[in-house]
């Protein structure tokens, strides 16, 4: 007996070599690479979905009535970093009838990225999904999976994802930003802008027009386009209606035909009638020589229908609307209340421009504390709280065992403002990361997402913000009107919940 006990040990590291369902059960610390401290205690084998922690969940809501208690979707990155805290680096929540798995460590966000797929999934966006279905128009980048995401993405990635192609874009958006530096002036009060928010809209709107459809539509002028105003509306009320219709059934909405899907697809239809009409047009005129615009390029070298190439320009001019001036009004906010770095920007600025010359993508790479003043404000104050991934196969995550399917939220908030990442994570620091690179572990800055499936305008969004904060800085300085804290005004999605306290001084 006493020999059988000691071969024991032997068994099993040969049961480790040989068996794939002992692969289960390897610790996490071969995953969680990037720092011990992240490591999840391990199990003797993995635990299934139903073991991870997280929010009582009741029938029909879930936890959406605790998340309510505690400020409503609007306030949910703030949740969402209570439940880290009480949780773990991993917990489950139910909010209706959406189930998802969030993950808010760098060594599970790295396991992540290194099993991903050649084809890796999104979270599926159900409303879009009905509206294209109905109305039999196609699937864009953001809903469609597979090859025909791969081949559609392909199409676009060689004109915005390749450095060299995007600089070419400065020309435009300069363009756009001494018409929005002018609208400034006009607009302000005393150094305010009533709405800023709603006037940075504008300027993305006609940044990303101007790019896609080679179009301006003089928001940024006195006289305004009712048909670009429209348009920046129905894009507002087509994000304020989905979010309801991810957490209760879709079809429910549709067959009762509720106000919701009514006002949803009603938005959808003002979208795509804009976006036809202008791609219409701009391939009708590049016809003889598409190779000389951007879009037209697109679509000459590749095999995208006219329907794909209607869908994904689409949801690229949202998220070029949004996403964009978000990030620029946090920017905004943030150099405001830090004086100090605001005075380091504006002297790189003096530095590396020359006077009466515009900036261009060739200066920004003479300019490191601008792209850290960028990063430092998406990493205290992101536009989106998280992305997501559905699992298209078994997945092995810390000590769990999670199924095809699951949904996966990656908070990069709960991220970027973790104690254990970032020393004073709560303050606006550009200068962390000016230091060097290993003060900062990969995978605890992920704005843009991670992988195959992060943003595909990612370099045009970071272009045009950083030109913008050049003009800007340059023409003004930003100060503060008072220092309420942060957390009373970032909403954790699209919006702040109110104005926010700037002034702009001409210098």
């Amino acid at each position: 007996m006493r020999a059988q006990v000691q071969k024991v040990p032997q068994i099993i590291e040969f049961l480790k070599t040989k068996s794939v369902w002992l692969q289960h059960c390897k610790t996490t610390s071969s995953v969680c690479v990037l720092d011990s401290k992240d490591a999840v205690p391990v199990a003797p084998c993995g635990h299934s979905l139903n073991s991870i922690p997280g929010p009582t969940s009741w029938p029909l809501v879930g936890s959406l009535i605790e998340l309510l208690r505690k400020g409503g979707l609007t306030r949910q990155h703030e949740a969402l970093i209570d439940y880290h805290k009480k949780y773990g680096k991993i917990f489950k929540i139910k909010l209706g009838s959406f189930e998802s798995v969030h993950i808010g460590a760098p060594c599970l966000l790295e396991a992540l990225y290194r099993k991903e797929s050649l084809y890796p999934q999104r979270l599926e966006i159900k409303p879009w999904k009905a509206y294209r279905d109905l109305r039999n128009e196609a699937y864009g980048l953001l809903i469609m999976e597979g090859k025909d995401w791969q081949r559609v993405r392909s199409a676009f990635q060689q004109k915005l994802m390749k450095p060299t192609e995007v600089a070419k874009l400065d020309g435009k958006i300069n363009q756009v930003l001494a018409d929005f530096v002018k609208r400034i002036e006009r607009a302000s009060h005393n150094g305010k802008i009533k709405d800023l928010y709603f006037e940075l809209n504008k300027w993305s709107f006609e940044t990303i027009s101007l790019v896609l459809y080679d179009k301006r539509f003089g928001l940024l002028h006195q006289d305004v386009n009712e048909e670009a105003i429209n348009f920046i509306t129905a894009v507002k009320t087509m994000m304020s209606t989905f979010g309801m219709m991810m957490v209760t059934p879709v079809e429910l909405h549709k067959s009762l035909n509720t106000k919701t899907w009514r006002d949803h697809t009603d938005a959808w239809d003002r979208i795509f009638s804009t976006a036809k009409l202008y791609i219409d047009k701009r391939l009708k005129r590049h016809l003889a020589k598409p190779s000389e615009d951007f879009l037209c390029d697109i679509f000459h070298h590749s095999d995208l229908s006219k329907k794909e190439l209607y869908a994904a320009t689409t949801e690229l001019q949202i998220g070029g609307v949004e996403t964009t001036a978000n990030s620029m009004l946090w920017a905004i906010f943030n150099l405001s209340r830090n004086p100090r770095a605001q005075a380091r920007l504006l002297q790189e600025i003096q530095a590396v421009i020359p006077i009466g010359q515009s900036p261009s993508a060739e200066h920004i790479k003479g300019m490191p504390y601008l792209k850290a003043c960028i990063k430092e404000s998406m990493r205290v104050t992101p536009s989106i709280p998280f992305n997501s991934r559905t699992l298209d196969k078994e997945t092995v995550l810390g000590e769990y065992v999670l199924p095809k399917g699951t949904v996966l939220m990656i908070n990069s908030h709960a991220l970027g403002s973790n104690e254990e990442y970032f020393d004073d994570g709560k303050q606006f620091k550009p200068e962390r990361w000016l230091r060097s690179r290993d003060t900062i572990k990969p995978f605890t800055y992920v704005p843009f997402g991670i992988g195959k499936r992060m943003c595909i305008g990612r370099r045009l969004a970071e272009l045009e913000l950083q030109l913008a904060l050049c003009w800007l800085i340059r023409e003004y300085e930003i100060v503060a009107t008072d220092y309420e804290p942060v957390e009373a005004i970032h909403s954790g999605l699209l919006v702040p919940n109110r104005e926010l306290p700037v002034a702009f001084i001409r210098r």
